[in-house]
């Protein structure tokens, strides 16, 4: 009697299996439409309540929804990529950006994603390439600075230094200002030109070019006498 029971429920729980696998596999029904357009508009107002209200599961939750309803429309995907970079979720946030690169390689979103994200990871061989893709469709100076400081930090030395050059000619990087962390917890402005010819001071001293090197920094300290960082820079060249 206990045997047959057994074997009646095997049979009972294999049927379940075969019948959930069943409904695994089977294909999604297709939605018209309207349909789609409502449920869409019903993600989307849930969305927006949940970043108001700061929920960011449910937030993400409907994004991951709105992305299978909507599978061409790259809107939601950048959104959620945007979502685990600004929680500091570096890893989720450069997998989601790199996923959406394969989708369109010339979103400006996903290319600033997956560089900064990587580069927070260290993996700066790999945020390179996204850092110069984002100045070449952007034209962002900044951009362009972070590439000439990853090549100079790849031992990329001439690399770096074409960029640099191409950071320094240009005219708007006199207007353009980028942030330094000071020892007293700070952060000091300077502009983008001045900074560049720090970098390029760095990257001669690296080629054990003294005479370069101090010919850069002495440029960067005539644009801002007060730059804390060039400062270190010139004492570091005195040294060599």
């Amino acid at each position: 009697m206990k045997s047959k029971l057994t074997l009646l429920l095997c049979l009972m729980i294999g049927m379940a299996n075969m019948s959930f696998a069943q409904e695994a596999n089977a294909p999604a029904p297709q939605l018209d439409t309207e349909t789609i357009r409502k449920r869409n508009e019903v993600d989307q107002r849930i969305y927006q309540a949940a970043m108001r209200y700061n929920d960011l599961t449910v937030a993400r939750v409907k994004l991951y929804e709105l992305m299978e309803r909507n599978p061409s429309n790259t809107r939601y995907p950048e959104l959620l990529a945007s979502l685990y970079f600004d929680a500091g979720q570096y890893t989720s946030a450069a997998v989601s950006a790199m996923d959406l690169l394969e989708m369109n390689d010339k979103s400006v979103t996903a290319l600033e994603i997956a560089a900064y994200s990587l580069e927070q990871l260290g993996a700066m061989d790999r945020a390179l390439p996204n850092f110069e893709r984002h100045y070449l469709l952007t034209g962002n100076l900044f951009s362009l600075y972070k590439t000439a400081y990853m090549q100079y930090s790849l031992d990329k030395s001439e690399e770096a230094l074409n960029s640099v050059n191409m950071l320094i000619k240009n005219n708007k990087s006199s207007e353009e200002k980028v942030g330094f962390p000071m020892a007293n917890n700070e952060t000091q402005e300077v502009s983008l030109k001045a900074a560049g010819l720090n970098l390029k001071a760095m990257i001669y001293m690296g080629l054990q070019n003294k005479e370069e090197a101090m010919e850069a920094i002495n440029q960067a300290l005539e644009i801002q006498a007060d730059f804390e960082l060039a400062k270190e820079t010139k004492a570091e060249v005195n040294k060599m």
